[in-house]
């Protein structure tokens, strides 16, 4: 059986930004043994796979480890194979999911994801997250797969340097660090070694975490983010309670053809 790839570097204006995805179109769902090898064999962060259904699609995301329930820079990657390259002609996209209906919509020269709005509650910082930077986090906060730490400066998530195995241990799936910032409204870091990603250069699903918390602490609905891993990555943000809006752009690094 031969199979279409992409990869697409997703939020990012040029090739080698933003985060890395694998894109592989489907016309029937392959056995999970099949596709999560497949995501090792690639080794990036999240290999999409969809297949379409009476009124859109469904998207599933595998990392190299396990297959996740929402994965942001992926289902960016998948919308623009298809507005790209599979010349979907329609202005929105409907991806059936585990994480319910996501809505992508081409806008100008972005596209904007809209998914669910993660709900955080505050939690005392885990001990072995006290130690596991060189900074200290001061807040702390669970969703539904993820945690995340506020620090007091943008400087401090910039030279985070994290203790890998004792993130893994203390997260179900990822590591969110976060705090405002001077040239955009905040900055994030995200680590997920407990799925076999040390740090993921531009994550869209921490963002739902992360549009609540600031839209809040800020007191306004529209954002422009930046995750400040060595890629890089700008995500235009909006808060619509219960709904996030992820805007973004996304470049074909890759097209190909896999044999399994």
């Amino acid at each position: 059986m031969k199979l279409t790839i992409y990869q697409v570097d997703a939020f990012a204006e040029n090739v080698f930004e933003g985060n890395p995805a694998a894109v592989i179109p489907l016309e029937n769902w392959l056995p999970d043994e099949t596709m999560q090898n497949i995501a090792l064999e690639n080794n990036l962060s999240e290999t999409a796979f969809f297949c379409p259904t009476e009124n859109g699609f469904q998207i599933r995301w595998f990392t190299p480890l396990a297959e996740v329930d929402l994965c942001g820079h992926a289902t960016l990657a998948s919308s623009h194979v298809l507005f790209q390259h599979l010349k979907y002609d329609k202005d929105e996209i409907l991806f059936e999911s585990r994480s319910g209906i996501l809505k992508v919509t081409k806008e100008e020269d972005q596209m904007v994801m809209n998914f669910p709005s993660a709900k955080i509650e505050a939690k005392y910082i885990p001990t072995r997250l006290k130690t596991a930077f060189n900074v200290h986090p001061v807040k702390c906060y669970i969703g539904r797969d993820d945690l995340m730490l506020v620090f007091n400066r943008e400087s401090d998530i910039q030279k985070l340097q994290p203790d890998f195995t004792s993130v893994a241990e203390s997260t179900k799936r990822g590591l969110i660090c976060t705090a405002k910032s001077e040239k955009y409204d905040f900055v994030s870091r995200f680590f997920a070694p407990a799925v076999g990603i040390n740090e993921d250069p531009v994550t869209g699903s921490a963002h739902t975490m992360l549009i609540p918390y600031w839209a809040k602490q800020l007191n306004k609905t529209k954002m422009v983010a930046r995750q400040v891993s060595k890629r890089g990555g700008t995500l235009y943000c909006k808060y619509l309670d219960d709904r996030v809006e992820i805007g973004g752009k996304a470049v074909t690094y890759m097209q190909g053809e896999i044999t399994i």
